[in-house]
């Protein structure tokens, strides 16, 4: 019986250090997967951590960085303009990988990334940002909240938008596998990237 072959990167630092960032950048562009849906950490006012799932919008190696988006209402929101350490956690079983994320969020507004940010996203992701009344606001019966249409959320969506870029400062990936599971964990130190295999 054949086994599977063991990834390229299985052994190679410097190509499982690529392999990170491939998987990130891929499940930002290409959707279903993953790593197009991680999982975003942040502190609550009240101290504890909250988690919530969040869609990658773009991933840049040679900047370090993260994009999803939000609305500015939100809790989300709040808590990252509060705390802006953040930590973001992805796993997709084809791939046998995790990765893991640690960093800092800016919540950019009104200014030419969420400007970008915006005129990049399709008209049915605008909907969502001209949700009326504000995100977690109680409501009587779960229908009790109101959607604009397409053409009006492209004017009532946009002071609500907020694009999230997290500067990564840790990278961790995991790879699963019988023979034996690899991690290898990277150190921003503001000028480069160092890291090392540890035990899994």
């Amino acid at each position: 019986m054949s086994r599977t072959p063991l990834p390229a990167f299985y052994d190679d630092l410097d190509a499982t250090f690529a392999e990170l960032w491939r998987l990130l950048t891929d499940g930002a562009a290409q959707g279903p997967g993953g790593f197009h849906l991680p999982t975003l950490a942040t502190l609550a006012a009240a101290g504890g951590p909250r988690l919530r799932t969040v869609v990658l919008r773009a991933a840049d190696r040679a900047g370090r960085t993260l994009r999803f988006h939000c609305d500015r209402r939100s809790d989300k929101a709040a808590e990252l303009l509060a705390h802006p350490a953040c930590a973001l956690a992805a796993y997709d079983a084809g791939a046998k990988v995790q990765i893991r994320v640690e960093g800092y969020a800016r919540l950019h507004t009104d200014d030419a990334v969420a400007d970008a940010a915006w005129a990049g996203s399709r008209a049915m992701s605008r909907v969502c940002y001209g949700t009326e009344p504000d995100p977690g606001t109680a409501l009587p019966t779960g229908g009790a909240y109101s959607l604009p249409d397409e053409t009006a959320a492209a004017i009532l969506g946009r002071p609500h938008f907020a694009a999230v870029v997290v500067h990564a400062q840790l990278l961790d990936l995991l790879y699963l596998d019988r023979r034996g599971h690899r991690r290898a964990v990277w150190h921003w130190t503001g000028d480069l990237w160092v890291g090392g295999w540890v035990a899994p």
